[in-house]
């Protein structure tokens, strides 16, 4: 396994992780929790 095989495996399992990411980021179950955690900095204590 030459350094090209080396990168282009790593370059790969980056974009796979990185869709992973979106997927999971775009999912509609955590929807409510993005959208409460995205309230927290305006409420009063």
């Amino acid at each position: 396994m030459d350094i090209t095989t080396l990168r282009s495996v790593a370059t790969v399992a980056c974009l796979v992780l990185f869709l992973a990411i979106v997927a999971w980021a775009y999912a509609r179950r955590n929807k409510s929790r993005f959208d409460e955690a995205a309230h927290l900095p305006f409420e009063q204590d």
